[in-house]
């Protein structure tokens, strides 16, 4: 396609993403913007990123520039950094050959392997670009601008697959599942960020195969649950994700709760996922540990209760142990690091500690430093679940932003009405001894 045929403009493009091309080209290499960039500026969107793909190798693309860093090894990529923009650089990637993956050469020469399961583990076979373009997962990623001659190449009818609002894999769907899992959470992510359908080919295998993402890195995954449930789309992903059966392999603790759509779990989960949906579109912060806290609350609920009625464990050490249990499960699946599962165990031991108001332990709570993450959990739960619940979560709207004389009125209130329920028990003065005079 000519310029004036897709209509891409260099404005469109980031002005870091020309000169590294510009610099290449002039070194005498190709180079083409490819994949999500290239789309989003089709379809009239804002792409986040740019990556750009060349004819040069990692090691000549590291000499052309001092910014670069190679990393990777499963595909060796050069990272050009620019201040807080970096601008991923690929070599054309080329078709496997039985040589490539031959048991018998040495381990420094092999620039392909396939474990049992079909799955990639190193890829490092160079090609051309219409080789690269077969290896692309997508059809809409397989379009490349040139920045020489301002042309679009579209290998695999991209253009087309926009046209149609259609996800779809470019060659067999089993074997690039195969190849790398992973495709099977893009497809969704695609279908719901794009707002398309997956194609019927592409979302066949999906439900067989989804079990072949356990064998993904736990923390490769971690990096994949964030851009779905941290995307301004997270309750419609977390949906779709659902429907081809991808939750089990991710969630195994959580999907024996969502076996009914209109269950206080699967409500809960979907008013959370809202929830973030509407602060990531408005700017606001969020952080991934509200969101894991989330879907690991009835499990965690669950298993406490079960080690208290086998192991006769009180409440408190009951639920330590299920929260320490349930996280460890979920890292055997996804990595949590430490930095957010901390804040998901402060979430939950608040919603332990958030119904004991009495004495001085309503302020003190009010410094926890979580406090507004374990007040806003305790919210979405009240609203989803109403009772009690929900009238502890509006008892602690109205005490956090109620001045300090209104407080302790309510704090008065409440032993009142309660009748002392919760509050600390006074001590029984013993009776004056009297003295004998045996």
């Amino acid at each position: 396609m000519t310029r004036g045929e897709h209509g891409i403009s260099r404005e469109d493009v980031s002005a870091n993403a020309l000169k590294v091309m510009y610099r290449l080209n002039g070194a005498g290499f190709e180079s083409y913007l490819v994949g999500g960039c290239v789309r989003d500026i089709l379809m009239g969107h804002e792409p986040k990123d740019f990556d750009v793909v060349t004819n040069a190798t990692p090691e000549q693309i590291k000499g052309l520039f001092k910014n670069c860093r190679l990393i990777g090894r499963r595909f060796r990529l050069a990272h050009i950094v620019f201040g807080r923009e970096i601008i991923e650089v690929a070599t054309f990637r080329g078709h496997h050959q039985e040589s490539d993956e031959n048991e018998g050469t040495p381990k420094h020469k092999v620039t392909a392997k396939r474990d049992a399961h079909g799955q990639l583990v190193r890829d490092n076979v160079f090609g051309t670009i219409e080789e690269d373009a077969q290896r692309r997962d997508f059809t809409f990623n397989a379009m490349y601008y040139s920045v020489a001659d301002f042309t679009v190449k579209d290998f695999a009818n991209g253009l087309s697959a926009i046209e149609k609002r259609e996800v779809a894999l470019i060659g067999d769907p089993e074997t690039r599942y195969r190849e790398d899992p992973v495709r099977m959470l893009r497809a969704v992510r695609f279908a719901v960020k794009l707002s398309m359908h997956i194609e019927k080919n592409t979302a066949a295998p999906i439900k067989a195969l989804a079990n072949l993402l356990q064998n993904i890195p736990p923390a490769r995954l971690f990096e994949e649950t964030l851009k779905l449930f941290l995307s301004g789309k997270g309750e419609d992903t977390f949906l779709m994700l659902r429907e081809y059966g991808l939750l089990d392999p991710l969630f195994p603790q959580l999907t024996p709760f969502l076996k009914d759509e209109n269950s206080k779990e699967m409500q809960f989960i979907r008013r959370v996922l809202a929830n973030t949906d509407e602060r990531i579109n408005s700017n606001q912060r969020v952080t991934p540990a509200f969101l894991y806290a989330a879907l690991l609350w009835y499990p965690v609920e669950e298993h406490s209760q079960r080690l208290q009625t086998e192991s006769g464990l009180n409440a408190h050490d009951a639920f330590n142990i299920a929260a320490g249990d349930v996280i460890a499960r979920q890292t055997q699946r996804i990595m949590i690091p430490k930095r957010f599962s901390t804040v998901v165990r402060d979430i939950w031991i608040l919603q332990q500690r958030l119904p004991k108001r009495f004495g001085r332990r309503a302020f003190q709570l009010l410094t926890h430093p979580k406090f507004r993450a374990g007040y806003d959990f305790l919210l979405a739960r009240g609203q989803t679940e109403g009772g009690d619940l929900l009238e502890l979560a509006q008892w602690w709207t109205h005490f956090q932003h109620a001045e300090n004389s209104k407080q302790k009125g309510m704090l008065n209130a409440l032993r009142r009405s309660e009748g002392g329920k919760g509050a600390p028990k006074k001590r029984k003065r013993r009776p004056a001894r009297k003295d004998s005079d045996a």
